[in-house]
């Protein structure tokens, strides 16, 4: 039996967050772009003290740009393969998830089984952005090119069957060899960055995102928020979000960091 279905967001209790961490294409994005309101959204949620950190599955080379730009703590990118973190002075920290030896080894294998399987999907190509990745790479169905569901899904299932890690984003099939997810990489992230045993499960973080790839953030959250467009893939998606937005792509984040302060405005007052 499947779970229920979200529930609207503003039955869920934001009273007590303390970090928001989100994904970034069709949760932070609307229609491919970063609006001016979704990044005074993450300014509002730093400025009132929360910590933020963006989880994704684009590139590292992406990954430091936004570590460096955004009102942000760090950046998770390549569905976990390394993470970014602003250290004393302003100093950015790189963190791999595995070592170097495993990771060179991996990504040669990767590299000729993506290869082989893009031979047997026509139109699959590499997405332009893996040129900046490191751990994953990436194959594009739904940003310049134009493959399709049931393209992507067969891409899906022939990665899998030579032993690759594949999954799909609002844009991409992301695919890697290894064992580390976005989860996996998060409370690794808690851990060296705030000294903290991520407790997912407590309702003091949250997780906001619209795809595939997230499903195992949204199981592990118990705030865990998909914002409106991720109807396209509840009834595909392995693990639902709890709750969901009214609004859509970066919309919806806007409206889930505006509960969020309302919420913990409101605690505010009551304690004094």
């Amino acid at each position: 039996m499947r779970a229920p279905g979200p529930r609207p967001l503003r039955e869920a209790d934001l009273s007590q967050v303390e970090s928001v961490f989100t994904d970034v294409d069709g949760t932070l994005t609307t229609s491919h772009k970063l609006r001016s309101q979704t990044i005074r959204a993450l300014e509002s949620l730093s400025g009132a003290g929360l910590k933020v950190v963006l989880v994704s599955g684009r590139p590292a080379g992406w990954g430091e740009a936004w570590a460096r730009t955004l009102p942000v703590d760090g950046v998770i990118v390549e569905n976990g393969g390394l993470f970014f973190l602003r250290g004393a002075h302003g100093a950015l920290r790189k963190v791999y998830a595995e070592a170097p030896g495993e990771r060179e080894a991996n990504r040669k294998r990767l590299r000729s089984e993506v290869l082989r399987v893009l031979k047997k999907v026509p139109g699959a190509r590499l997405s332009l952005d893996s040129a900046y990745t490191e751990v994953d790479l990436a194959v594009d169905y739904n940003e310049e090119a134009r493959l399709g569901d049931a393209a992507a899904g067969q891409i899906e299932s022939l990665l899998r069957a030579r032993g690759v890690t594949a999954v799909r984003s609002s844009v991409h099939v992301n695919c890697w060899i290894g064992r580390f997810d976005k989860l996996s990489m998060a409370r690794r992230f808690a851990r060296v960055a705030w000294g903290e045993k991520l407790a997912p499960e407590e309702g003091r973080s949250v997780y906001a995102g619209d795809s595939f790839n997230d499903a195992p953030m949204f199981q592990a959250f118990a705030l865990s928020v998909g914002v409106a467009n991720v109807r396209g893939v509840l009834d595909r998606i392995d693990s639902p979000p709890a709750f969901i937005t009214r609004a859509a792509e970066g919309r919806g984040f806007e409206e889930l960091a505006r509960s969020i302060l309302a919420q913990r405005g409101r605690r505010s007052a009551l304690q004094e």
